[in-house]
C-alpha cells in the first residue's frame, strides 16, 4: 500500500483555517475552499499563555469531538452534557455562564513551546470550537479564548471533520 505524502493527505482530508482579523473560519479540502463561517474569537486578541483569555495562534489539530448526536443547544460544562437545553429562561438563571453549546471540537497545539507544553498548551487551556447562544455576536472578537460558532454552522462543520483535522489559526 502506497503512503500518502503531505500533498496527498491535504487533497484527501479537510483542514480548517481561522483568521482572527476577519473572524472567518474556512474549511478547505486540498486547494479547494469549501465553506466559510463567521466566528467569534477572543475579545483579548491573539495569545498563547494560560490565563490570558486570548485565542492561540499557530498549527493545531482536533484532539476530540464531543457531543455527536446531542440536540442543538445542549449545554456542556467541563465537556459533559448537563442535560439542559439552552433557553432564555436558563440564561436568566445563570447570567454569568460562558455558554458552551451543541458540540465541542477540542484543539491541541502541534508546535512545541509555542502552543504545546508548559504555559502555552492549547489543550490544557481548554480551547475549543463550540456553539453559543444566538444572541452572541459573530464576526467580532468577543469570546474568552475559544472559537464560537452559530449552532447550525457548528453541527455542519462537526459532521465534516474528524479527529486529527488540522486547524491553522492566524
Amino acid at each position: 500500500m502506497a503512503m500518502l505524502g503531505l500533498e496527498g493527505i491535504n487533497a484527501v482530508y479537510p483542514r480548517i483555517h481561522i483568521n482572527l482579523e476577519t473572524q472567518i473560519l474556512t474549511l478547505w479540502r486540498g486547494k479547494m475552499q469549501t465553506k466559510d463561517y463567521l466566528v467569534s474569537t477572543a475579545k483579548n486578541g491573539a495569545g498563547q499563555c494560560r490565563g490570558s483569555g486570548c485565542t492561540p495562534l499557530g498549527t493545531h489539530c482536533i484532539r476530540l469531538r464531543i457531543g455527536e448526536n446531542c440536540p442543538e443547544n445542549t449545554v456542556f460544562v467541563t465537556r459533559r452534557p448537563t442535560g439542559e437545553i439552552y433557553s432564555q429562561e436558563l440564561a436568566a438563571n445563570f447570567p454569568q455562564r460562558d455558554w458552551i453549546l451543541t458540540r465541542i471540537l477540542w484543539l491541541t497545539g502541534l508546535q512545541s513551546g509555542y502552543n504545546r507544553g508548559g504555559q502555552v498548551d492549547t489543550l490544557r487551556r481548554y480551547i475549543y470550537i463550540h456553539g453559543c447562544p444566538d444572541k452572541e455576536p459573530m464576526g467580532t472578537a468577543h469570546s474568552h479564548g475559544c472559537i464560537r460558532m452559530r449552532n447550525p454552522d457548528l453541527i455542519e462543520l462537526f459532521n465534516l471533520v474528524k479527529i486529527g483535522t488540522l486547524v491553522e489559526i492566524i
